[in-house]
């Protein structure tokens, strides 16, 4: 088998996810209508950009040569992200727009069930041993509290004293956990072995500080500015509070505050943000996070019908895109 992109296998597989999640849906039952129906509406409200579901039948692959096992793990990353996205939209207060046919608490109660509730079901639905089930099982509910530990230090992130690692942290917790939990899922299902498990959970991790790296500077490029808006303190705006003079540093937390509500102090804070000396040093550490992910697969070795795809989306992700 030659290797495939990873968009490639998405498009082969696609349907087997979609199968997958329209049958945990169904099997809720006529008695469950409405909640099959909320569901439903978050799931075409929040469509995923790009196809990072197939990133556990990719480790699937690695492992065994067959990536089509792990097709309910997609399915229970799409669940995981759907609620996610829409609870980051929530407390960001911009952008959080409900689906059509929805009212906000139902959306609200959807995005719970479809991260929490019915992931597990997909899970214990499956015909595995009981050690594989409870183990799968746990990966969601600690992947929750570890995300949720990285979205209120987002939330509560400092400007004037942040830090390169302290925004680390918080994006370890936010995006690095729920990649490090699939990929770790989709190992343990492979029968991979704790030492392998836990460098599928390492890849997962850091790849997940490179997409949350990847959509800050998204949200620059595409004109949004939602991270400016909700004063989101970013990567790129702690590498600018280091890059500046200690006397510039409450100049710059400041322009942070005021960019919520004053689109003249965005367009300094933007400016700030693409100064060459803030830009370089965000490349730099992207580099070190993308050469962190190749060690890591390099380590793990497998199967290089899908290898090759993992690299490719440590690569995109690492990508300096802003000029």
């Amino acid at each position: 088998m030659n290797s495939l992109s990873y968009s490639d296998l998405h498009g082969q597989v696609s349907s087997d996810i979609d199968a997958e999640i329209a049958a945990a849906l169904e099997s809720l039952g006529p008695s469950s209508l409405a909640v099959r129906k909320s569901i439903s509406g978050l799931l075409a409200h929040q469509q995923m950009k790009y196809p990072l579901s197939v990133l556990p039948l990719l480790v699937h692959g690695a492992e065994t040569s067959t990536p089509g096992p792990a097709v309910f793990l997609s399915a229970v990353h799409v669940l995981w992200w759907t609620s996610a996205c829409y609870l980051d939209d929530l407390a960001d207060g911009h952008g959080a727009h409900t689906p059509d046919g929805l009212g906000a608490d139902e959306a609200l109660l959807a995005s719970i069930l479809s991260g929490q509730a019915l992931p597990i079901r997909v899970v214990q639905a499956q015909s595995v041993p009981d050690s594989v089930r409870n183990a799968l099982t746990g990966e969601i509910v600690n992947c929750w509290i570890d995300a949720v530990e990285g979205q209120l230090r987002d939330l509560r992130g400092d400007s004037e004293n942040a830090s390169r690692d302290a925004v680390v942290a918080a994006y370890r917790g936010k995006s690095g956990a729920p990649f490090g939990m699939i990929t770790a899922m989709a190992a343990i299902l492979a029968d991979a072995g704790t030492e392998r498990i836990e460098l599928w959970r390492e890849f997962g991790d850091v790849f997940g500080i490179l997409w949350q790296l990847f959509n800050d500077q998204e949200d620059l490029l595409s004109g949004r500015d939602e991270d400016l808006l909700n004063g989101t303190v970013t990567y790129l705006l702690a590498c600018a509070l280091e890059e500046t003079t200690p006397d510039s540093r409450t100049r710059v937390a400041e322009l942070g505050v005021a960019a919520r509500s004053s689109a003249q102090a965005r367009a300094e804070l933007r400016a700030l943000l693409l100064a060459p000396a803030v830009l370089r040093r965000f490349e730099k550490d992207l580099t070190a996070f993308r050469d962190e992910a190749h060690r890591v697969l390099d380590e793990l070795d497998g199967d290089e019908a899908y290898l090759p795809a993992l690299r490719q989306l440590a690569d995109q992700a690492a990508g300096m895109y802003l000029t």
